[in-house]
């Protein structure tokens, strides 16, 4: 990657000496999917799944046609298993409201001690309205999953296991195909929170063996406001939608109402149009630019980050797993991450600072906040040399 990578993004013309490190928070957007977008709205628009004229018919198609290259990014075997969501919380949320609805007293949720609220709190909502218990799977020092006590932690009331494919605070990759062995071997189901893993490294949910898999497409360099749920064809056939309305009914009578097939009984009302049909050309951009050269790329960014920052003394890195995305969040003794991160700011370098959206994975580590560096295309070398020797000089300057 370099130079002429981040000429693709228009939010950088103009402004070269803007270092953006927080790509774990939000992708910008390529100009592909920002024309893209603009073309519908300016020239294109018109509802989907609703009308016989032509517009429509259109834009129906190229509605469809994201949920198919949605189907190749995650390797799904049917493209009936791609939910369009509002994003990957959204997406949570619906398996939470509709597989939970066979929740019941005693019944166990299986979840992460460090993952991001969103993949926490639904989890806790369910168990409140359904007396089911949430177990918590620890991890040690490194960020990592012991894979012994995880084993222990299933029984036959576990119903479900929930976990990132990658934290959003220490960057570990699970072992998600291993988890998932053992959720099914204990006759439960695995929804994986791909929000940090999607726009990192390649996705195969049949090779995963996951039931659910969710991840938001501002993530992905596509627009906000939309994201993805992939879901075995048998378990969407037997969930019941969480929202009714228009297109998500077959027949309606005043005794009672018929339902879609899924997805569309999950996408109730008039959908996301602009933002999904935008989507598509995020995707094929990332196919097309490779992920695995995407996630070497991000990784070396990461590698001379750690390397440059090594020597600043009280520095701590928070995750070391060796199976880690480029993620690099950690404290500095002296350093209060909202001071660090306001600093670096006015020399025009923009990091993550504070709990992360993940106050129990913070917690796990003895703090309270942090400071996260995270990368993307368009970040160079120049970015993370420009980045350490800056935060060097703030934490000479706060020490002095």
């Amino acid at each position: 990657m370099n130079r002429e990578m981040r000429a693709l993004f228009p939010v950088f013309e103009g402004q070269d000496e803007w270092v953006y490190l927080d790509t774990a928070a939000t992708a910008h957007k390529p100009r592909v999917v920002i024309e893209a977008l603009a073309r519908f709205y300016e020239k294109e628009y018109a509802t989907v799944h609703r009308a016989i004229y032509q517009r429509s018919l259109v834009a129906s198609e190229r509605y469809h046609e994201t949920r198919r290259s949605a189907q190749k990014f995650l390797n799904a075997a049917l493209t009936e298993e791609i939910v369009f969501t509002r994003g990957t919380t959204d997406g949570i949320n619906l398996v939470a409201l509709s597989l939970g609805r066979s929740f019941g007293e005693g019944d166990e949720i299986v979840v992460c001690e460090t993952e991001h609220h969103s993949n926490l709190v639904p989890w806790q909502m369910l168990a409140e309205r359904s007396g089911a218990v949430i177990k918590w799977a620890p991890v040690d020092e490194k960020g990592e999953i012991d894979l012994g006590v995880f084993r222990e932690l299933l029984g036959e009331r576990t119903k479900l296991v929930a976990v990132a494919h990658m934290s959003n605070v220490t960057g570990t990759i699970y072992p998600i195909r291993e988890l998932a062995d053992l959720a099914h071997g204990a006759g439960a189901k695995i929804l994986v929170d791909g929000a940090q893993a999607a726009a990192h490294m390649k996705i195969d949910v049949q090779a995963l063996d996951v039931d659910f898999y969710v991840f938001s497409g501002h993530k992905c360099y596509g627009p906000t406001g939309i994201g993805v749920l992939y879901g075995k064809k048998k378990w969407l056939e037997e969930m019941p939608p969480v929202q009714g309305g228009g297109d998500m009914v077959d027949r309606v009578e005043f005794e009672g109402s018929t339902y879609q097939p899924a997805p569309l009984k999950f996408e109730a009302g008039t959908p996301l149009i602009g933002p999904v049909i935008a989507l598509k050309p995020a995707l094929d951009w990332l196919m097309e630019l490779g992920m695995e050269k995407i996630s070497e790329w991000e990784h070396q960014l990461y590698e001379e980050v750690f390397k440059a920052a090594s020597d600043i003394e009280g520095l701590r890195v928070i995750g070391t797993a060796l199976n880690k995305g480029a993620l690099f969040t950690f404290s500095i003794d002296g350093v209060h991450p909202l001071d660090g991160a306001t600093l670096l700011d006015l020399k025009n370098i923009s990091i993550r600072s504070g709990h992360l959206c993940a106050q129990t994975a913070l917690r796990r580590f003895g703090l309270t906040a942090a400071l996260r560096a995270s990368f993307g295309v368009y970040n160079t070398l120049e970015d993370v040399e420009l980045f350490v020797e800056e935060l060097k000089k703030i934490v000479h300057s706060l020490r002095s």
